[in-house]
C-alpha cells in the first residue's frame, strides 16, 4: 500500500533527525528544528542532547502536533552548554527571538511599565518601558498604563520631582508650566537647593520602597511642628502630601503583609485554551494584574506550560524574590536556578496551601477562570460575526484571515500604504505591514494617484517577498479596501493579472463621511449597505478604522522625520555634526526653533554669527 504524502514527509523528517543523532554528544544544550524555507519550527532544551533528539525518531509515540513538526523538519541546529540551567535560559532567549510556531508563545508578552528614578545630580522621576539600560532605580512592574500614569501624576503632586528630559533641563533659563501648577520645584533654575531636593527624592524612595506609613508619620510630625510655629502654609503643604499619600495607598490596595516582592501566578484551562493570571505585589503594594493566553499549548500538560511561561516571561521582566504558583512544576529547582541567574539573587517558587498566600493564590485562580470565560465568550462572538460576514459577502467559508488596506498621503507626499490583519482571535498585530510608496521609481504612481498607490501595494503584497512565505503570511480569505468602486477595480485588476482569486470588498464612507451610512462594493454586485446588519457593520467599521489609524500613525512618523530633517539641513553652515550636537543639546528640532540666541550660542561649536543665522531661520 502506497504511503500518503504526510507519511512520506514524516519518514523523511525522522531520517533527517536520525542522521543528526549520530554526531550528537550527551551534553546539555539547545536544538532547533528548521524547515526547507529556513524558518525555525521549534526550539527545545535538553539535559542530554543525544537522548532528547533521539526520542523524535519514535514519532508514533508522539502527539499529532509533533508529528506534523517532524514532517516539516528539513535540518537541525545545535548549541551545547555547560549546564542544563544555561540551556533553559538560552532556549527562552531563542524562543523570544525566533517565535517558532510549535513553541508556546506569549503573543501579548509586552514590556510592562516601570517607574524610574534616574541617577543624576537632580534625579528625574519618569515612566519607563523597554530594556533597563538607563542608569537609575526601577520600581515595578505596573500591570497597566493607567496604574503607572496615575501613580506618576500623584507623585508629581506630592514630591514635585522634575519630569523633563536632561537636555531640556540643562537648557532652561526660567521655570516651565509644571512649576506654576505646583508639580515641580524648578531645580532647573535652582529655585530649590540640592539639600531640599534630595529630601524630596528620599521621600519618594521611601514611598516607592513600601515605607509609606513611616513617611506619613514623619510628615505628620513636621505638619504639627510647622503648625505650632504658625507656619501655616508649610503645614498645609504637609497636610496635602499626607492626603495624597492616603489616596494612592487606597488605590493600590495595600492590605497584604507580604515581606518580599511577590508574583502570584495561577493557570486555568478549558479544552485547548489556557489562561495564565499574574498578580504583581511590590513592597506590600498591589501593582495590578494581567491575563495571558499563550498559543500552541495543545498536547502539553499544565506543568509544562507553566515552566515555559516562567522562563519566557521573565526574559523581559525582572523576577521577584518569591513566586507563588497554583500548580507544581516538573523541574522546579531548575526553573528556580534559571530565574535566580536572571534576577542575580535567589528566587523562590512555592505552592502555598494555607494562610494569606494561599488566599492570594485562590483570588488569582478565580480571576484566571473569569478571564478565561470572558475570552472564550468573546471568541465565540467573534466566530458568530465572521460567519455572518461570510453569509453577507457570499464567501465559500468563514474567513480565518481578513486583510484590510488603506493609503495615506498629503498631495502625494510621504505616500504610504498600510495593511492590518484580523481573524477569529481579533487583530493580529504581529502581521501588520507598512508600505512606503516609491514615488521616484520609473513605474511609480503619479503623486496623488490613490488608485495607482493601491495597485503598487497589492503588487508588493501578492507578488513580492510577503507572498513567498505562505506559512507566516498566508493569503487572506477576504480583502477589505478603504475606498470606493475605483479602489475596488484597481485591486481587482492586480489580482486578475496575478491569477489570484481572493474575495474583495470596498467600504466607502457615507454622505458627509457619516458613519453608519457606508456603501459596500463587491465585484459582480450592485452597491449595497448594511444598515440592517448592525453587528457586522460595526465590526467592519472597526476594521476600517484600525487600518486608518495604523496608516495615519505611520504617515505622521514619516512626515515628522522629513520635516525634522529638512528644517535643520536647509540652514547654511549646519552639517551632520552640528545638527547632531544641536539635537542632543535641545532634544528635538522643535526645541531648537524655540531657543533664543544666547541659548544657541551656549552649544559647543555654534558661534554668535551661526546662532543668529539659526534664530533668523526659525523666526
Amino acid at each position: 500500500m502506497a504511503l500518503s504524502l504526510f507519511d512520506t514527509s514524516l519518514e523523511r523528517g525522522i531520517s533527517i533527525i536520525a542522521t543528526h543523532v549520530k554526531s550528537l554528544t550527551s551534553s546539555p544544550g539547545v536544538y532547533r528544528m528548521i524547515n526547507h524555507q529556513e524558518e525555525v519550527l521549534y526550539i527545545g532544551k535538553a539535559k542530554n542532547l543525544k537522548k532528547r533528539v533521539h526520542s523524535y525518531t519514535h514519532a508514533h509515540r508522539l502527539p499529532n502536533r509533533l508529528q506534523r513538526m517532524i514532517s516539516e523538519t528539513h535540518t537541525m541546529e545545535f548549541i551545547t552548554t555547560h549546564t542544563e540551567v544555561e540551556a533553559l535560559l538560552l532556549e527562552a532567549n531563542l524562543i523570544k527571538r525566533f517565535k517558532p510556531r510549535y513553541n508556546i508563545l506569549l503573543k501579548d508578552n509586552k514590556f510592562f511599565s516601570y517607574l524610574l528614578l534616574t541617577k543624576h545630580e537632580w534625579p528625574r522621576l519618569m515612566k519607563h518601558r523597554g530594556a533597563k539600560t538607563l542608569p537609575g532605580t526601577y520600581y515595578g512592574p505596573f500591570a497597566s498604563t493607567y496604574a503607572v500614569n496615575n501613580t506618576l501624576t500623584t507623585m508629581y503632586r506630592i514630591f514635585k520631582l522634575r519630569s523633563c528630559g536632561d537636555s531640556f533641563f540643562a537648557s532652561r533659563k526660567r521655570p516651565c508650566l509644571q512649576y506654576h501648577i505646583k508639580r515641580c520645584t524648578a531645580p532647573c533654575t535652582r529655585y530649590i537647593n540640592t539639600s531640599d531636593y534630595g529630601e524630596l527624592v528620599n521621600q519618594a524612595k521611601s514611598f516607592l520602597e513600601g515605607r509609606s506609613h513611616e513617611l506619613q508619620q514623619q510628615l505628620s510630625q513636621r505638619m504639627q511642628e510647622e503648625s505650632e510655629n504658625q507656619n501655616y502654609e508649610k503645614a498645609a503643604h504637609y497636610r496635602d502630601q499626607i492626603r495624597a499619600l492616603t489616596q494612592i495607598q487606597v488605590q493600590q490596595n495595600i492590605n497584604t503583609t507580604l515581606k518580599s516582592d511577590t508574583d502570584v501566578i495561577a493557570i486555568a484551562y478549558h479544552g485547548e485554551t489556557v489562561c495564565i493570571q499574574i498578580f504583581f505585589f511590590r513592597h506590600g503594594s498591589n501593582f495590578g494584574s494581567h491575563s495571558f493566553f499563550p498559543e500552541h499549548t495543545k498536547d502539553l500538560s499544565l506543568e509544562e506550560i507553566l515552566s515555559s511561561f516562567l522562563t519566557i516571561f521573565y526574559q523581559d521582566t525582572l523576577p521577584p524574590q518569591e513566586i507563588l504558583l497554583s500548580h507544581p512544576l516538573n523541574e522546579q529547582s531548575l526553573v528556580e536556578d534559571a530565574l535566580s541567574i536572571t534576577a542575580q539573587r535567589k528566587v523562590n517558587i512555592s505552592l502555598p496551601k494555607r494562610g494569606q498566600k494561599a488566599k492570594l493564590l485562590n483570588q488569582a485562580l478565580e480571576n484566571a477562570e473569569d478571564a478565561l470565560a470572558r475570552h472564550l465568550s468573546a471568541n465565540q462572538s467573534q466566530l458568530t460575526i465572521l460567519n455572518e460576514v461570510a453569509d453577507i459577502f457570499e464567501l465559500p467559508n468563514m474567513p480565518q484571515r481578513i486583510e484590510v488596506y488603506d493609503n495615506s498621503h498629503i498631495q502625494g507626499t510621504n505616500a504610504i500604504g498600510a495593511m492590518i490583519v484580523a481573524g477569529a482571535k481579533g487583530f493580529d498585530k504581529a502581521s501588520y505591514r507598512k508600505f512606503t510608496i516609491k514615488m521616484d521609481d520609473q513605474n511609480a504612481p503619479v503623486p496623488g494617484d490613490d488608485y495607482g498607490m493601491m495597485k503598487e501595494v497589492m503588487r508588493r503584497r501578492f507578488a513580492g517577498s510577503l507572498s513567498q512565505n505562505q506559512s507566516r503570511n498566508p493569503f487572506p480569505q477576504l480583502l477589505l479596501i478603504d475606498g470606493g468602486i475605483g479602489h475596488l477595480n484597481a485591486v481587482y485588476e492586480v489580482l486578475e493579472n496575478l491569477n489570484l482569486s481572493i474575495p474583495i470588498v470596498a467600504i466607502a464612507k457615507g454622505p458627509e463621511r457619516n458613519a453608519g451610512k457606508e456603501t459596500f462594493y463587491q465585484p459582480g454586485r450592485a452597491p449595497f449597505s448594511l444598515e440592517k446588519h448592525k453587528t457586522v457593520l460595526f465590526y467592519l467599521q472597526q476594521l476600517r478604522d484600525e487600518a486608518h489609524r495604523f496608516a495615519i500613525t505611520f504617515h505622521r512618523q514619516k512626515r515628522a522625520k522629513t520635516i525634522e530633517r529638512s528644517m535643520l539641513d536647509d540652514i547654511v553652515g549646519i552639517g551632520a555634526h552640528r545638527k547632531k550636537t544641536l539635537l542632543r543639546h535641545f532634544g528635538s528640532t522643535k526645541e531648537v526653533a524655540r531657543a533664543g540666541i544666547e541659548d544657541l550660542q551656549s552649544v559647543k561649536g555654534i558661534s554668535a554669527s551661526l546662532a543668529q543665522k539659526i534664530y533668523d531661520y526659525f523666526h
